[in-house]
């Protein structure tokens, strides 16, 4: 069973096109976790328009947080504790995703508890901004390698329930949800990079997250975030142990 999580807030204007390319691969067993922090548009009267039993909304209120991201990291967990199945996606309210993703990402979860792999970078109109996303950002595998430079997009990631013990609760701290999932995978299973472009990942001007664009964040900044994430990156296996 395939448990698809998405967060969602004012998604209206891609939810429709996102949700079209997802459920034409799902079987009638698998899921599709919506988890809405208030949306005030018509993002929820358009899902609700599928009339699909595989489409489950949940509702979430958000908490003011100090960086956007994290209202999506909170939005997403909540996705988490409802979803079944054994293997998990995650997806964003405004990508689309390509045909045979998931029968693709499925094969290789049998072996490994979590698979990363490429996409396309486009904008609001579909043009392709940058053919790949691993390329720009010179993604591989590593914890210090990805504390450093985060390869994991969480729009490419889908990982198997058995490791999900170990993913949440997310920190209390305002940690990026898919940096937290990857380097808990890196750590406690085994990880996959696929090279293969399985998602058109959208980037407007309404995104939460900066991913794929030049961080204008300080240089002491990056260091005390990234003491941070270390930080509760060693508490979570000390405390597991």
């Amino acid at each position: 069973m395939v448990s698809v999580c998405i967060p969602t807030y004012n998604g209206g204007k891609f939810i429709k096109q996102q949700l079209e390319t997802i459920l034409c691969q799902l079987n009638s067993g698998d899921e599709v976790i919506i988890s809405d922090d208030g949306s005030t548009d018509d993002t929820l009267m358009i899902i609700s328009a599928f009339n699909d039993a595989r489409i489950k909304i949940v509702h979430h209120t958000p908490k003011k947080r100090n960086y956007n991201f994290d209202l999506t990291t909170r939005n997403f967990e909540n996705a988490l504790n409802y979803a079944q199945g054994t293997f998990i996606f995650l997806a964003d309210q405004d990508d689309e995703w390509v045909p045979d993703k998931v029968k693709k990402t499925v094969a290789l979860l049998e072996n490994y508890d979590l698979v990363l792999h490429d996409c396309e970078v486009i904008d609001e109109h579909g043009k392709v901004l940058q053919r790949s996303y691993f390329e720009q950002i010179k993604s591989e595998k590593g914890i210090i390698k990805n504390l450093y430079k985060n390869s994991y997009l969480g729009c490419c990631m889908a990982f198997r329930r058995s490791i999900i013990q170990n993913i949440v609760p997310f920190p209390k701290r305002e940690i990026p949800h898919d940096i937290w999932i990857g380097l808990i995978c890196e750590y406690y299973g085994n990880v996959k990079f696929l090279s293969e472009k399985l998602v058109l990942y959208r980037r407007h001007g309404n995104n939460l997250s900066a991913s794929s664009e030049k961080s204008k964040n300080s240089i002491i900044f990056k260091l005390k975030y990234r003491a941070v994430i270390l930080r509760e990156l060693l508490m979570k296996i000390i405390l597991h142990k």
